[in-house]
């Protein structure tokens, strides 16, 4: 991880939990449900998963129609 890191020129910490964090949130932001990410990450509990929804409190001028993507 830290080589690639470095290859890639990012000169900042990262870890593997790094990545999960970014791939859910941005599934979240592109409105995939809450239900399919956390089979996506393996989550018993959609409580735990439900961590991710704090970055997308935007209120309704976050909610974007698929035609306007």
């Amino acid at each position: 991880m830290k080589r690639a890191l470095r290859q890639a020129g990012i000169n900042k910490n990262a870890s593997p939990d790094t990545w999960r964090h970014s791939f859910a949130t941005h599934l979240l932001e592109n409105g995939y449900d809450i239900r399919t990410v956390q089979e996506l990450l393996g989550h018993k509990d959609v409580q735990t998963t439900m961590i991710y929804t704090h970055v997308l409190n935007r209120g309704p001028k976050g909610v974007i129609s698929r035609l306007s993507r």
